[in-house]
């Protein structure tokens, strides 16, 4: 189904503090069976190994494994000081043994739709297993605990509720797969996003084909509030 194109608005709302905590000062956090940490620089080997997974890589907007460990420090390096002010990622890992098994977080502050967005790519070994959305609901309590401003920023104002009007809404997360990513859009579902957009794009990874994507909202707002 294809979407009408874009409105922007600029409407008052939150977000997190800005600067974003510095890597040094963000404690980690633990689920079941996770450990949410910074990245540091020493996470390229691990996370090599992850962007050299094809399945993986698939759903990537770069379409291919990395070419070599260097392409994979680069990846890196947005996320790294004295970048980390800028993005909230996150290494996720193990709890029992450490070991590093994806990345996650908000990696787009603004993101196609104008509202923080949130991404993650989990090792292929743990895929089915709840581990994407054990991390994205830990990781939305670490966004939404975050300290608190108010804002007025430039969105897409089909990303606005069904009951808010154009000059204030309650503060937005955003994701989006591509339609037969089933998967992920179980992934955020469960998480407590809401599908609220179908459209017709270039296909990133081969900018010659047209995808359909599916755009989903989290009203991280509401939860302040309650």
């Amino acid at each position: 189904m294809a979407a009408s194109k874009p409105k922007w608005v600029t409407i008052k709302t939150t977000l997190p503090e800005r600067p974003l905590p510095l890597n040094s000062s963000r404690s980690p956090v633990t689920t079941d069976r996770l450990l949410i940490r910074a990245l540091v620089a020493e996470d390229a080997p691990s996370l090599h190994i992850l962007r050299t997974q094809p399945e993986v890589m698939a759903n990537n907007p770069q379409g291919r494994p990395d070419k070599d460990l260097e392409e994979t420090q680069r990846k890196l390096s947005p996320f790294l000081p004295p970048n980390d002010e800028k993005t909230y990622n996150c290494a996720i890992c193990l709890k029992e043994t450490g070991e590093l098994i994806g990345i996650g977080g908000c990696h787009q502050p603004a993101s196609l739709f104008g509202w923080p967005a949130i991404g993650y790519m989990i090792r292929k070994e743990f895929w089915g297993q709840g581990v994407a959305t054990e991390f994205v609901k830990a990781w939305l309590d670490m966004w939404c605990k975050l300290p608190r401003a108010e804002a007025e920023i430039e969105i897409d104002r089909r990303t606005l509720l069904p009951d808010e009007g154009e000059e204030s809404s309650p503060e937005l997360v955003t994701s989006f797969t591509l339609v037969d990513n089933l998967a992920s859009q179980r992934v955020l579902e469960k998480a407590g996003f809401e599908r609220f957009l179908a459209w017709e794009d270039a296909d990133l990874r081969n900018p010659d084909l047209q995808v359909t994507l599916i755009g989903y909202r989290y009203v991280s707002g509401r939860r302040l509030r309650n």
